[in-house]
C-alpha cells in the first residue's frame, strides 16, 4: 500500500476543495440563459434580462404578500392520508411522504392571515412543487377553511392558484373538491367578502374549472398558462393549429378570460389598492394611486 498517494493526497485534494453550491445558478426557461441564483432571488424570482417569472414556494410568496412578512398559519382540517390505499408504479403514501420532505408542506396549499398596508387579509397559496399543486382532500379543504376564515375574520381573500388539476390518486373524493370548493366561493359571496385570484403558471385541470376562475378579480402573472386541457390536447381534438400565444395570460386578458397581467413587481401594490377599494377603506396613498374613473353619460 502506498500510504502518501492513497491517503495523504486524497486527504489533501478533501480539504481544498471548495464545495460549490448546486442551485448557485438557474438556467432561464425561457432563453437558456445562466443567470445567478441571489440575483433572481433579490428581483423576486424574475429573471432580470428575460422577465421570466419562475415559480416560487407557498412560503416565499406569502411572506412577499404580508407586512413585514409576518402573517398566522391557518392551521388545516386533518384529512385521510390514503383514503383509497392507491398504487401505482409507487405507494400514493409513499408519494406523499417524498412531497413533504421536499417542501416542507403538509399538502399542496399553505393558508395564511396577515396585514397587507395595514389591512387584515386572508390569503392562500398552492404550491406546484408538491405534487404539481394537484387538488385534493386536503387542498379543498384549505380552501373551504381559508373561505370560511376570510368571512369569520372579515377579511378580503385572496387566492395565489398553481395547479396540474386534481390528484387522480383520490379519484372521485378529488373531483368533490370542485363543488366544495365552489360553495366555499358563494359563501364569500353571501358575506360580501372579496375573493381575488391571482393565476399563476401553470393553472389548468380541475382547478381551472372551479375556484380558480371563480373570483370577483382576476389577475395573472405574465407568460402564465391557463386552460383546462393542455394545447396539445386540444390541438389533437380539434385537428387545428391553435393560434400564437394560445391559454397564455396575455391572450386571455385580450379575450376577456382575466382583467389584468401584472408584473411580480407590482403585485402587492396591485393587490392592495384592490382590496382597499372593494372593502371600501382605501388608505390615502391606496386613494391617489387609482385611476381616474370616467364618467359614465346617463341613459337616455
Amino acid at each position: 500500500m502506498n500510504w502518501i498517494s492513497n491517503v495523504v493526497r486524497p486527504k489533501i485534494r478533501s480539504f481544498l476543495r471548495r464545495e460549490t453550491p448546486e442551485n448557485l445558478w438557474i438556467k432561464c426557461p425561457d432563453t437558456g440563459q445562466l443567470v445567478f441564483y441571489k440575483d433572481v432571488e433579490a428581483n423576486q424570482f424574475v429573471i432580470p434580462s428575460s422577465n421570466y417569472h419562475m415559480r416560487i414556494s407557498a412560503g416565499v410568496r406569502l411572506k412577499s404578500l404580508f407586512d413585514g412578512g409576518e402573517f398566522e398559519e391557518i392551521a388545516m382540517p386533518e384529512v385521510p392520508v390514503d383514503p383509497l390505499k392507491f398504487r401505482d408504479e409507487r405507494r400514493y403514501a409513499d408519494r406523499l411522504k417524498d412531497a413533504r420532505t421536499k417542501t416542507g408542506l403538509a399538502d399542496a396549499m399553505k393558508v395564511g392571515l396577515g396585514k397587507l398596508d395595514d389591512l387584515p387579509v386572508t390569503a392562500a397559496v398552492q404550491d406546484f412543487d408538491f405534487m404539481g399543486g394537484s387538488l385534493g382532500m386536503a387542498a379543498g379543504e384549505a380552501v373551504v377553511t381559508g373561505a370560511e376564515t376570510a368571512v369569520k375574520r372579515g377579511t378580503p381573500f385572496i387566492l395565489f392558484a398553481a395547479s396540474g388539476g386534481a390528484r387522480m390518486q383520490e379519484g372521485i373524493l378529488s373531483l368533490m373538491q370542485l363543488p366544495r370548493t365552489t360553495v366555499a366561493v358563494q359563501m364569500l359571496r353571501e358575506a360580501k367578502k372579496p375573493y381575488i385570484v391571482v393565476l399563476t403558471n401553470p393553472t389548468t385541470g380541475g382547478v381551472t374549472a372551479s375556484y380558480a376562475m371563480l373570483g370577483d378579480v382576476h389577475i395573472a402573472e405574465p407568460g402564465a398558462l391557463i386552460g383546462f386541457a393542455g394545447p396539445r390536447v386540444i390541438e389533437q381534438t380539434i385537428r387545428e393549429k391553435l393560434p400564437e400565444g394560445f391559454q397564455r395570460a396575455e391572450y386571455l386578458e385580450a379575450h376577456g378570460m382575466v382583467d389584468m397581467v401584472v408584473h411580480r413587481h407590482q403585485l402587492r401594490e396591485t393587490l392592495s389598492r384592490l382590496c382597499h377599494l372593494l372593502m371600501k377603506a382605501p388608505p390615502g396613498e391606496a386613494r391617489a394611486a387609482l385611476p381616474a374613473m370616467a364618467a359614465v353619460p346617463a341613459a337616455s
